[in-house]
């Protein structure tokens, strides 16, 4: 490989003493293409398998910890242990080809389309419709059953540990559950679950609290347990900057192995909460770590160029690609080989097969022009 490629294959080593290859991980991305019993399918292993070899660390797409969060059609399931087989076999396949295996774990809240969860009924924080749905009201939960799903989140944990995974990336991230207790647009609770800032944290803590005692009990000092999360909203009122700073501040000293920052642009400026709205949310995110704990950077990196730079100018320790690895599963390969000019980042329409994108993903890049670049 070239020369200035170097940084993004040096190995990474967690503060547990797990080591990555190298520092390129394959961002959590919705698949659709679970059989409808919730297991994970042919065609996603064979999705996962593709896209195994090159990345360090893989982050599947997420599973939901109980019947009523599911997110998405074609979601696989993790909220009973009839699935661990399922979690085996994806675990199975990711480190088959040489990369660590995380499984994210999540319940979707509001966001959950009535028609795939109990009796139609969604739930949150409070009773705010989503801004992202058809304004249906979700119930607010109870105390009891917010405890619950906490436990649940240690419960599917523990499953993934039986299962064989590396670790769990707890999905704090895009507007599901754990962000809506942490929102003042979606948690206007006055119980011990909202109201301050440091109230809106407590549902999120909690769960990284679960999560890692069912690490602590079920498995040894290797397995990994990663927080996402999202840095803004753009609902007034809504989660700024500075609130996920001071979130951020109390991950950093949670004990967790990383964590991810959810971005659409890894170069993307905040909009409101701190003084200087040109520094970008990434940089400010790296500066209230510092150092404690390492960060994912993420957002529409695509070219080999792009990600060194990228790297270089934040020293983001580790770097997640999604859309890219769509479009070129062996983007880490090319580059390790010298071929980086042979790096694919526009989406050949006539190329699924070769790409390995299951038949229900793969209708909805169709449907979305702008989900993949070049399309």
């Amino acid at each position: 490989m070239k020369k200035k490629f170097e940084p993004l294959f040096k190995e990474f080593q967690f503060k547990n003493g797990v080591t990555l290859k190298n520092r390129v991980v394959m961002a959590p991305m919705t698949n659709y293409s679970s059989n409808e019993d919730g297991t994970v399918s042919k065609d996603e292993l064979a999705y996962y398998a593709r896209r195994s070899t090159g990345a360090g660390m893989v982050i599947t797409a997420c599973t939901y910890v109980t019947e009523n969060g599911m997110g998405f059609p074609g979601e696989f399931a993790g909220y009973d242990d009839k699935f661990i087989p399922s979690f085996k076999q994806l675990a199975d396949t990711i480190k088959g080809q040489g990369a660590k295996a995380i499984l994210q774990i999540f319940h979707g809240g509001r966001e959950c389309p009535p028609n795939l969860v109990p009796n139609g009924e969604i739930v949150s924080a409070s009773s705010v419709p989503s801004p992202n749905r058809s304004g249906q009201e979700p119930r607010a939960l109870h105390d009891d059953e917010i405890n619950q799903i906490v436990k649940a989140f240690g419960d599917t944990t523990k499953r993934a540990i039986e299962a064989g995974f590396d670790g769990v990336e707890i999905h704090g991230a895009n507007g599901y559950l754990i962000q809506q207790f942490f929102s003042p647009h979606s948690n206007q609770r006055t119980d011990r679950w909202g109201g301050t800032l440091e109230k809106r944290m407590t549902f999120p803590l909690a769960v990284v609290d679960e999560v890692l005692k069912a690490a602590k009990s079920h498995a040894d000092e290797s397995f990994i347990v990663g927080y996402r999360f999202s840095p803004e909203e753009a609902e007034t009122p809504g989660i700024t900057m500075k609130d996920t700073l001071a979130l951020v501040d109390v991950l950093a000293d949670r004990n967790l192995d990383y964590l991810h920052i959810s971005l659409q642009d890894f170069w993307s400026a905040p909009r409101r909460g701190v003084d200087n709205l040109e520094k970008t949310r990434l940089a400010y995110v790296l500066e209230q770590i510092a150092d404690r704990v390492p960060l994912i950077g993420v957002g529409s990196i695509y070219h080999p160029e792009d990600a060194i730079v990228a790297m270089n100018e934040t020293n983001v320790p580790l770097l997640a690609l999604g859309r890219e690895l769509l479009v070129d599963p062996d983007w880490v390969q090319k580059i390790a080989e010298g071929r980086e000019e042979e790096v694919v980042t526009k989406l050949d329409h006539e190329q699924q097969e070769k790409l390995v994108i299951p038949d229900p993903l793969w209708k909805v890049i169709m449907s979305v022009p702008r989900w993949v670049p070049g399309v």
